[in-house]
């Protein structure tokens, strides 16, 4: 069997030095050695068949063979062989052996060596890569320190050593700048296998950034006393965090700001400027929700829904409402990601504009459904206006004028025969006119004579001014009905107040 001459130098101590340099294993770079000893052998004796080669440790070279299947049924000519051929080459051949026919590697030509040169380092970059992966897979979430390295169309290229890392220029925040060569701290939210650029990558915009520097600052969140439940950032200008405490003896927010606001300043310096609020967690939601919106000062909050996104309407003072939206609504929009719902801030004038707009909306309606409410159009003494008259045109509205039929109450005494006697009213015209003036003026006097008829029932010596009385009954009960309803959510609105004022009056002795 042929062999290639043993090497001049020792290739063994060659691959170790690869792999201490590169951080792979000896056998991934033998085989990646060997795959392309192979690939080389195959287009150097341009060979279709399979070709796989060996390193042998004992010569320090490499042997190549064409390799062929043993089956039943020949699928891939080149690949395989029936039992009656391979046993020409190997005479106890059987099903599923492997027939292995030496080849040469002697004196490689260049072609082929170049192919085996690009086989190795693209198998070299593969394991590379999938070391790096598997390296930082585990590390989502951390802060690693780096170097800028270069900018490629906005990304930056973060030299991490024995690798690099890219922020992108969605995840780097509009108000830092850095410089080549300055070193710069982020936190890796994403490692993936794509075949070309960095394969980690950095972001300092996102919140888990806060809360590891909140981690490595604050030494009562590291070893768990303090808990972040929640952060939220616009990068580069505001963040809110939310702590609570696993010991009642342990201030959250005291431990998070430091003595002389050290700790929190330490981690605004780190970035650039951006202001953070530090919020003790409530599992009361209005209590939450009213801290969240430091640092306006909150007069009421009402839950108005309970499903999975909660609706709270919060009430400040007028000077108050635009420190609590903040700017471009920034602080509300924190406020609302923070607790996980949905924030509706208005302000006590706003509010006073609503009930006001609501009760005169009561007191209509209850004057609507008042008999006092409906209209007196018409009298007996009222001319009577034709355009308005059923089927009576201009040539019959002249000759009623003209027979003295002037206003409502003649055409309500006025007889059919007499009616009909006018030229261009017929017996129709004239019943469906004395219909239509009988609906006007009952208008005016049905509502009476009903009142009158249940005073002289209920009371036999009523007079006309207690039916007047009982006129505005149904209207001073709605108008009762209306004040009392304003009344009540005024009372409601005054005891929340002072139940807020009392909880923080209680909080504020604990604290003490």
């Amino acid at each position: 069997m042929p062999r290639a001459k043993t090497p001049d130098f020792d290739l063994t101590t060659s691959l170790q030095q690869a792999v201490r340099e590169k951080n792979i294993d000896m056998e991934r770079l033998i085989s990646a050695l060997e795959d392309a000893m192979a690939s080389a052998a195959k287009k150097e004796h341009r060979i279709k068949e399979p070709v796989r080669a060996e390193f042998d440790p004992a010569t320090q070279g490499f042997k190549a063979y064409i390799v062929k299947q043993v089956v039943e049924e020949v699928e891939d000519p080149l690949a395989e062989w029936t039992v009656e051929e391979a046993r020409e080459e190997k005479p106890d051949a059987e099903v599923g052996d492997e027939i292995h026919m030496p080849i040469s590697t002697d004196g490689l030509g260049r072609i082929a060596a170049q192919s085996a040169k690009q086989v190795l380092y693209q198998r070299i970059r593969e394991a590379e890569r999938e070391r790096i992966y598997n390296e930082y897979i585990g590390r989502l979430g951390e802060i690693v320190n780096g170097t800028v390295k270069r900018f490629e169309r906005g990304d930056i290229i973060v030299d991490l050593g024995r690798t690099e890392a890219i922020a992108p220029k969605s995840e780097q925040s509009r108000h830092e700048r850095y410089s080549q060569g300055e070193r710069i701290r982020a936190v890796i939210v994403d490692v993936h296998t794509q075949p070309k650029g960095p394969q980690i990558v950095l972001s300092r915009t996102d919140p888990r950034l806060l809360v590891k520097l909140f981690e490595m600052e604050v030494p009562e969140i590291y070893d768990g006393t303090v808990v972040i439940r929640n952060a939220v950032r616009a990068p580069g200008e505001r963040a809110k965090v939310a702590v609570s405490s696993r010991e009642r003896d342990v201030d959250p927010v005291g431990a998070c700001v430091g003595m002389k606001g050290s700790r929190v300043q330490s981690i605004i310096r780190e970035l650039r400027g951006e202001k953070i609020d530090i919020i003790e967690f409530s599992d009361d939601l209005v209590t939450f929700a009213q801290s969240a919106l430091a640092p306006a000062k909150i007069t009421r909050v009402s839950v108005t829904h309970h499903g999975e996104v909660p609706h709270l309407d919060v009430i400040v003072e007028d000077e108050q409402l635009s420190l609590a939206i903040g700017k471009r609504g920034q602080n509300v929009r924190l406020a609302s990601e923070l607790i996980g719902a949905r924030i509706d801030i208005k302000s006590e004038s706003d509010v006073k504009d609503e009930v006001a707009d609501a009760l005169a909306k009561m007191l209509q309606d209850a004057m609507a459904e008042s008999p006092l409410a409906e209209p007196t159009a018409y009298s007996h003494d009222e001319e009577v206006d034709w355009d308005a008259a059923p089927g009576i045109g201009a040539r019959g509205a002249e000759g009623l004028q003209q027979a003295g039929f002037t206003t409502y109450g003649q055409l309500a005494d006025a007889d059919i025969t007499d009616l009909t006697a006018i030229e261009g009213i017929g017996p129709k015209t004239a019943q469906a006119l004395v219909d239509w003036v009988s609906d006007r003026l009952s208008a005016d006097v049905e509502p009476e004579l009903e009142v009158v008829e249940e005073a002289e029932e209920e009371h036999e010596s009523s007079d006309e001014e207690d039916s007047d009385a009982d006129l505005g009954d149904d209207f001073m009960a709605a108008l009762s009905r209306a004040l009392a309803e304003s009344e009540e959510q005024r009372a409601a609105e005054e005891a929340a107040a002072r139940e807020f004022l009392e909880s923080e009056g209680d909080d504020s002795d604990s604290e003490e």
